[in-house]
C-alpha cells in the first residue's frame, strides 16, 4: 500500500463518533446485505468495557443532502450552523493545505517513490501546491501524481474543475483499483486543454469499491521556458454511502441554516472564518475586504495606480474628453497623508480620424461606409470608380472608441476580483492593457470576424492564402509579463499561436489565414504569473498601435482595387476571374497566367501577379500553387541526368534522437516530409495526442481537428513509453516547418536557403545531389522570415526502397538555428534514370563459325530504371585455325619474292660498275688517244677477270635506287674525260 494513502467510506475514515476513547464502524457487508456496528478503541488508548457490537444499517442506507449518520443511534441528524454536508458525497474545495486522504507521488524517468525524503535528485521539491482556491501543478519536468483513494458502497462519480492551458504539460486523470489495475472507465484519460483564463470540467463514472483517483502531470522543457501548470478545484466525489460528520464552511464562506449542503460566500468588505454562521463587516471607513475574504485589511493611501483615463466618444464639434476614474473596486483613502487626490477630468481634445472605410456623418460616433463604398477615415464615403472593387477588411489605428467587433474582459484563475473590469483601455493612438485587479490576472481583447474570403475577382484555390491579421505592438515589462496572440477556429478551442516575454520594442506580426471560417483573435496579457493580490506592477503594460485583417468577410473598405469586367463592360459589374487568371491592365479582361506560375493573392492585377515557379517544379492547374512532379532533368559535362522520384513521393519519416531535458527527460525529434507528387497536397501529417481525441476523428485536412497540422515538412515532440510510465508513445508540440514549395536544383542555394557542403559527408559518387527546398509562411519570434527547410536527395544503390533520411551530426534536431532544417534522404531511388553511358559491351570468343556479344552494367552503377539492357547478340564469325593458315601461306610467298628481286637486280648491277670502271681506266692510261670503239667494253659472254677496288661502295638498298634511277633515264652516260693538252691547242 502506497504512503498516504487512506481508505474508507467517506475518504476520511468515517470516524462514527467522537468519544474520547473509542469510536464506531461497520462491518464489511456480508452475502445477505446486512453488517454490524462495533465499537474500535482509539489509537493509543487500553480501554476495556467496549459496547457490544450491534447490528447496523442496511448496506444500501445513505444520507440526504445536509445532513450526516450519527453512528451512536445510526440515524440521520442535519448539519448544524457553520457546517455542510453533501449527503452521499464528499466536496473539496478549501486547498490552503492538502486536505487529509491526499498524497502526491513523484515519479521520475523509471523510478517511483512515495511522498519522502528519498525522492530522485531534482524532484525533492516537485509536487502539488496548495493555493487557497486551487491547487497548483509542479512547473519542472518530473512527474507528480496528486492521489486520492476512496471506497464505495455503490456506484457513483467523481467531479472537478480544472485549468489546462499549455501543451508543453501532460494532464492524465485516471482510476486504478486496490490492486493497482487501471480501471476500464479511464480508457479516455487525456484531459482536454482550456482556453487561457477559463476552467473546464471533468466527470468520470466510479464503481463500487476501492477506487484510487490519479491526478497526474508530467511536463517537457526542452528549453529554458517553463511550463504553465494544472489548476484544479472543487473536487466533487459521489457515491459514498454516508458521511459520519459535516464539514465546517471554509474562511470567507458562511452557512446560517442547519441542514446546509453548501455554503454561501462572504460579499464584499465582510470576512468570516471557519465555520462561519455569519460574516462579519469591516470597518468601511479604513478597512476593505474581496468577496470571500477570511479577513479585513487596511486601506492603503491613493497612488497613480489607483485610478484610470478614458476618452469619452466624439461629439459634434470633433471634441473627445479625457476622463480620470478609480479603478473598481475603490480599496485606497484620499484623505490620507501622502495620498494623492484624483485629477479632475474634462480637458477636451481633438478627436482622432476615424478608422478607414468608416466616416463621421456629424453624429458624435464613426459609421462603417455602405457596400461599393470606401473612405480613408477623413473624408465622406465614396462609390469606386467602374472597374474597380472595394478592398474590404479592417484597419484599426485610430482608438478613442473600442470598435463594434471587439470586446474585452479580465480574468483571474483564483479568484474574481477582476470580473466585470475591462482588461484593456483605448488611448487615441493606441489600445493598451488595463489596471486590472491584480499583477496575475489576466487581461484579454477579442476580435471576432466571421470569415475570410478571397476578393471577386479571384477564387483562390483550397489551400491558398484567404487573408492575414497583422499587428503592430511593444511591451514596456519590469517583471515576468507575457503577451498571448491565440487563434479560435469555429469556436472549437483556442490555441497560443505566439507569445512575447518581458520588454519588447516596437515591432509587427502577422498570422496567415488559408480556411474560411469563423475567427475569434485574442490577446491576453498578464504581468506574472506569481499569485499575489497586489498590483506592484501596475506599470507593466502591452501597447497595440494597429491591428489590420485583409479580406474580412463583414469588412469595410479604405480603397477600391481594380477588377475584372464583364464582356458586356456595362457600369462597375465586376465577375469574378476563374482560377490562376490575372486581370489584364488594359482590356480589364480575364487572362490566364502562363504555364509554371503561381497567381499572388495580394495582386490580381497585370501579368506581373503571376509568379514564376522555382527552378524544377510546375504549377497545378489552378496556378494556385508550385510544386514538384517528381521528375528533374540536369546537364552535367555533356550528358543529361533525369530523375524519377515517384517512388519517393509517400510521406518519409524519421524519429531522431533520443534527447534529454535538463532534468534526463528523453524525447525524440519525429519527422514527417512530403517530398513530391500529389498535384502540391501537403501529405506530412503530425498530430498531438495528448488530448482524449479518438483516432476516427484524426483525418487530414478536418477543419474541426485543431490538434493536427499538414505540410510537406512538419515535426512532432515524442515521448516514449518507457521514459515516463507512460502506456503509450505520447506525440506533442507539433509544428510546420514548411507549407510552401520553393523548388528543386543541384546547386547548394536557393532564396537565401544555403546548404553548407560540411553540413553532411561527401557523396562517394560523382552523380549530383538533388536538393529540394521549402519554406514555411507562418514567422514566429526568433524566425521573422519563417522557418525553412532544405533536402538533400542522394543517390545510394545500398539502400533501397524509400532508403534513409538523416539529419546534419552537428545540429542533432535538424537545426543549428531553429529556423533552418536539413535532411539528407538516400536511396536507390534518388539515383538518376539509366541511360547508354552507363553500361558497356563484351565479346565473347568465335565458336563453331558463331560469336556472342553480350552488354553489361558499368560497375559500380549509379543509375536506375531507364533503359533496359540490351538483348545479347550473336553473329557469325570465321575459325582462327583457317586464318592463320592463311596468313602463313601469304608471308611465305611475299618473303621469297623479296628474295628473288633482291638477288636479280644485285647481280644486272655488278655487271654495269665493272663496264664503267674499265672505261675509266683506259682513259687515265691513254689520255691522247681515244679509245677503240671495240675496247671499252667486255664483249657479251666475257668474263671480267680484273678485280675491281671501290673507294665509296654503296649499300645494297642505295644500289637498287640507284639502278631503278637509271633505267628511267636515257639509256647511256655520258662521261668527262680529262685531257693532257694544254688549255692553249
Amino acid at each position: 500500500m502506497w504512503p498516504g494513502w487512506h481508505f474508507s467510506d467517506a475518504g476520511f475514515g468515517l470516524l462514527a463518533s467522537r468519544i474520547k476513547d473509542y469510536h464506531f464502524e461497520y462491518t464489511e457487508c456480508d452475502s445477505s446485505g446486512s453488517r454490524w456496528r462495533v465499537a474500535i478503541p482509539n489509537s493509543a488508548v487500553d480501554c476495556s468495557g467496549l459496547p457490544d457490537p450491534v447490528r447496523g444499517k442496511e448496506c444500501t442506507f445513505s444520507c440526504a443532502s445536509g445532513e450526516y449518520l450519527e453512528m451512536k443511534n445510526q440515524v440521520c441528524s442535519k448539519c448544524g450552523e457553520g457546517t455542510y454536508s453533501l449527503g452521499s458525497g464528499i466536496k473539496f474545495d478549501e486547498w490552503d493545505e492538502l486536505p487529509a486522504g491526499f498524497s502526491n507521488v513523484a515519479t521520475f524517468m523509471d523510478t517511483v517513490v512515495g511522498p519522502s525524503d528519498s525522492r530522485p535528485e531534482g524532484c525533492n521539491n516537485s509536487s502539488w501546491v496548495p493555493r487557497g482556491n486551487y491547487i497548483e501543478s509542479n512547473r519542472d519536468d518530473c512527474t507528480v501524481s496528486l492521489i486520492y483513494a476512496v471506497h464505495l458502497k455503490k456506484s457513483g462519480y467523481v467531479f472537478f474543475e480544472y485549468q489546462y492551458v499549455d501543451n508543453n504539460i501532460f494532464f492524465e486523470f485516471f482510476i486504478q483499483n486496490d490492486q493497482c489495475q487501471e480501471m476500464d472507465t479511464t480508457a479516455d484519460k487525456w484531459v482536454k486543454l482550456t482556453d487561457n483564463g477559463e476552467w473546464g470540467s471533468h466527470s468520470v463514472m466510479l464503481k463500487s469499491g476501492t477506487n484510487i483517483l490519479y491526478w497526474r502531470t508530467t511536463g517537457i522543457l526542452m528549453g529554458s521556458k517553463a511550463v504553465k501548470p494544472v489548476l484544479v478545484k472543487n473536487i466533487t466525489i459521489e457515491g459514498v454511502a454516508y458521511t459520519s460528520e459535516c464539514f465546517p464552511c471554509k474562511p470567507g464562506t458562511f452557512s446560517d441554516k442547519p441542514g446546509s449542503f453548501i455554503c454561501q460566500v462572504c460579499p464584499r468588505n465582510t470576512y468570516s472564518e471557519k465555520g462561519a454562521k455569519e460574516c462579519i463587516r469591516c470597518d468601511e471607513d479604513s478597512q476593505f475586504s474581496e468577496e470571500g475574504s477570511s479577513e479585513c485589511m487596511e486601506r492603503p493611501p491613493c497612488t497613480s495606480k489607483d485610478y484610470f483615463q478614458i476618452h469619452t466618444p466624439c461629439d459634434e464639434e470633433g471634441k473627445t474628453q479625457i476622463m480620470y476614474k478609480w479603478i473598481e473596486p475603490k480599496i485606497c483613502r484620499e484623505d490620507l497623508t501622502d495620498a494623492i487626490r484624483l485629477p479632475p477630468s474634462g480637458e477636451k481634445k481633438d478627436c482622432p480620424p476615424c478608422n478607414p472605410g468608416f466616416y463621421n456623418n456629424g453624429s458624435s460616433s464613426c459609421h462603417p461606409c455602405p457596400p461599393g463604398t470606401f473612405s480613408d477615415g477623413t473624408k465622406e464615403c465614396r462609390s469606386c470608380p467602374a472597374g474597380t472593387e472595394p478592398a474590404l477588411g479592417f484597419e484599426y489605428k485610430w482608438w478613442n472608441v473600442l470598435p463594434g467587433n471587439m470586446k474585452t474582459s479580465c480574468f483571474n484563475v483564483g479568484n474574481s476580483k477582476c470580473d466585470g473590469m475591462n482588461g484593456w483601455e483605448v488611448a487615441g493612438d493606441h489600445i493598451q492593457s488595463g489596471a486590472g485587479g491584480s499583477d496575475n490576472d489576466y487581461l484579454i481583447l477579442n476580435l471576432h470576424i466571421p470569415g475570410f474570403k478571397p476578393p471577386t475577382s479571384m477564387t483562390g484555390a483550397m489551400g491558398s492564402e484567404l487573408g492575414r491579421i497583422t499587428f503592430v505592438f511593444e511591451t514596456l515589462c519590469s517583471a515576468d509579463c507575457v503577451l498571448y496572440f491565440m487563434v479560435d477556429i469555429n469556436r472549437k478551442s483556442t490555441n497560443v499561436v505566439e507569445s512575447w516575454g518581458g520588454t519588447k520594442e516596437k515591432q509587427a506580426y502577422t498570422h496567415v489565414i488559408f480556411k474560411n471560417a469563423t475567427f475569434t483573435f485574442t490577446w491576453a496579457f498578464q504581468r506574472t504569473n506569481q499569485g499575489q493580490d497586489n498590483r506592484r506592477f501596475i506599470n507593466d503594460m502591452v501597447k497595440i498601435y494597429s491591428i489590420t485583417a485583409t479580406n474580412a468577410v463583414d469588412g469595410v473598405a479604405s480603397s477600391c482595387r481594380a477588377c475584372a469586367l464583364g464582356s458586356e463592360q456595362s457600369g462597375s459589374s465586376c465577375v469574378p476571374c476563374p482560377p490562376g487568371h490575372y486581370i489584364e491592365k488594359e482590356t480589364n479582361q480575364c487572362m490566364e497566367c502562363p504555364p509554371d506560375t503561381y497567381l499572388s493573392i495580394h495582386q490580381v492585377y497585370g501579368k506581373e501577379a503571376c509568379i514564376p515557379c522555382g527552378p524544377g517544379s510546375r504549377s497545378t492547374q489552378d496556378h494556385s500553387v508550385c510544386y514538384s512532379d517528381c521528375f528533374f532533368y540536369h546537364e552535367k559535362e555533356n550528358q543529361s541526368l533525369h530523375y524519377d522520384f515517384s517512388n519517393l513521393s509517400s510521406v518519409g519519416s524519421l524519429m531522431n534522437g533520443p534527447s534529454f531535458t535538463s532534468k534526463g527527460t528523453k524525447y525524440f525529434h519525429f519527422f514527417n516530409i512530403s517530398l513530391c507528387g500529389h498535384e502540391g497536397k501537403k501529405l506530412a501529417v503530425c498530430t498531438n495526442n495528448i488530448t482524449d481525441f479518438t483516432v476516427k476523428e484524426m483525418v487530414a485536412g478536418s477543419d474541426d481537428y485543431t490538434n493536427l497540422v499538414g505540410a510537406f515538412v512538419c515535426q512532432s515532440t515524442i515521448i516514449p513509453s518507457e521514459s515516463k510510465g507512460f502506456r503509450a508513445a505520447l506525440s506533442s508540440q507539433s509544428i510546420i516547418l514548411a507549407d510552401t514549395f520553393l523548388g528543386v536544383t543541384v546547386e547548394t542555394t536557393l532564396q537565401n536557403i544555403n546548404i553548407k557542403e560540411d553540413m553532411f559527408p561527401v557523396s562517394p559518387s560523382q552523380i549530383p545531389d538533388v536538393h529540394f527546398f521549402y519554406k514555411s509562411s507562418t514567422t514566429t519570434t526568433s524566425c521573422v522570415n519563417g522557418r525553412s527547410t532544405a533536402v538533400k536527395m542522394r543517390c545510394n544503390p545500398a539502400k533501397p526502397g524509400a532508403g534513409a533520411i538523416s539529419v546534419p551530426s552537428k545540429c542533432p534536431a535538424g537545426t543549428c538555428d531553429g529556423c533552418t532544417f536539413y535532411f539528407l534522404w538516400e536511396s536507390v531511388e534518388a539515383c538518376p534514370l539509366c541511360t547508354e553511358h552507363d553500361f558497356h559491351e563484351i565479346e565473347g570468343a568465335c565458336k563453331r563459325g558463331f560469336q556472342e556479344t553480350l552488354y553489361v552494367w558499368n560497375e559500380p552503377k549509379w543509375c536506375i530504371k531507364g533503359i533496359s539492357l540490351p538483348e545479347k547478340k550473336l553473329s557469325t564469325c570465321e575459325t582462327v585455325d583457317f586464318w592463320l593458315k592463311v596468313g602463313a601461306g601469304v608471308g611465305a610467298f611475299t618473303a621469297v619474292l623479296l628474295v628473288a628481286l633482291t638477288c636479280y637486280f644485285w647481280k644486272k648491277n655488278q655487271k654495269l660498275e665493272y663496264k664503267y670502271s674499265k672505261l675509266v681506266m683506259t682513259t687515265n692510261s691513254k689520255e691522247c688517244e681515244l679509245p677503240a670503239a671495240d675496247s671499252c667494253a667486255i664483249m657479251e659472254g666475257e668474263d671480267n677477270e680484273e678485280e675491281v677496288v671501290y673507294s665509296n661502295k654503296q649499300s645494297l638498298l642505295g644500289k637498287l635506287k640507284s639502278l631503278a634511277t637509271k633505267e628511267k633515264e636515257d639509256h647511256f652516260e655520258s662521261v668527262q674525260l680529262k685531257s693532257s693538252r694544254s688549255p692553249n691547242i
